[in-house]
């Protein structure tokens, strides 16, 4: 018994001491995604759906709750970011080749369509998060548009 009382308070102490250090944080400007909106042209309903469902992971700007704060939930946070840029990153957006950004913009109708994006871990601290079918089709309407401005541009290309 005394060994496990041993343990439990080691790891106590490592818990405590990990709190004073934590990943780096993506916080940027949100400035960056303008290029991302400009050229999308999103209609006000997709760009209030793209700002609270998708930037936070997808740009180089998080805002951050109130849990970051804790390790190892700060890591866990970083490590979603990171990923999600990885996959698509809205601030990144200029640096996209035209066939780059259609492809982007077909996985982005894609993973709503199939209610893979937003994640669930997202939306379940996230409750605005969770799109309802009209968002849905919002999202996928205007999505549908800017893959035929690109169709069109890779035709001319």
């Amino acid at each position: 018994m005394k060994i496990v009382k041993n343990i439990a308070i080691v790891v106590l102490v490592v818990l405590i001491i990990m709190q004073f250090f934590g990943p780096d944080k993506n916080e940027g400007d949100m400035s960056a995604v303008d290029a991302f909106i400009a050229e999308t042209n999103p209609p006000a309903d997709v760009h209030d759906i793209l700002k609270t469902t998708c930037f936070d992971c997808h740009s180089n700007n998080t805002t951050y709750p109130w849990y970051n704060n804790i390790t190892p939930v700060n890591y866990w946070l970083a490590d979603h970011i990171e990923d999600g840029k990885k996959h698509f990153n809205a601030s990144a957006w200029e640096s996209y080749s035209v066939k780059k950004k259609d492809h982007k913009i077909d996985e982005l109708i894609e993973e709503v369509e199939e209610r893979e994006m937003p994640l669930p871990s997202y939306t379940y601290a996230h409750g605005d998060a969770n799109l309802s079918d009209e968002q849905i089709e919002a999202v996928v309407a205007w999505g549908k548009m800017v893959r035929a401005k690109y169709s069109t541009e890779l035709a001319l290309e």
